[in-house]
């Protein structure tokens, strides 16, 4: 019994400590509330493909109408994004050790085999600025990763699952 709840509370861990990061910036003297419009700049250069740019917008467009936010022509705040990336191997391992010993003495070697391939770590930002005076009001920064050779709808997935977490913390709480 002791055995399964110390699986399962790993296995939590775990899953939690998965996935994307983010970390947000405000002006904390915004009304937020008075921002009900958005629209996307024209010319995002966002560092990523076309592909990603559409699914970025698609996914943000449909998270912001889903809590009420109206795209516009004439916008009380542009979202802007941009994105750096760099690849890097899996973190995932299998370990290997042989050991052996005696006489309260013991020796042992082990090492670990990368498995998975490799993946794209990201980081990405979106930035809220504000249409009528252009000042940056509201940044979110979120730290992912995806494999290198991911799928249309593993990159659909990963792009849904940053972007609620990023669109989680907007607007910002105050304190």
């Amino acid at each position: 019994m002791l055995m399964k709840i110390f699986l399962t509370l790993v296995l939590s861990v775990l899953v939690l400590s998965c996935g994307a990061t983010v970390a947000v910036d405000y002006d904390d003297s915004t009304d937020f509330n008075q921002y009900k419009t958005y629209n996307f700049y024209p010319d995002i250069e966002s560092g990523l493909n076309e592909l990603d740019d559409k699914r970025i917008i698609k996914i943000t467009d449909s998270l912001l109408q889903q809590r009420g936010f109206v795209r516009s022509e004439s916008p009380q705040f542009y979202i802007n994004f941009f994105a750096s990336e760099f690849l890097s191997n899996s973190r995932n391992t299998i370990g290997i050790g042989v050991g052996g010993g005696g006489g309260n003495v013991g020796v042992g070697v082990s090492g670990g085999i990368p498995i998975g391939g490799r993946v794209v770590n990201q980081r990405l930002t979106m930035d809220f600025v504000d249409a009528t005076a252009d000042d940056l009001i509201w940044q979110a920064v979120a730290d992912g990763e995806l494999k290198e050779k991911a799928s249309p709808a593993k990159k659909e997935a990963h792009y849904v699952s940053v972007i609620s977490k990023i669109l989680k913390k907007y607007p910002p709480k105050k304190k």
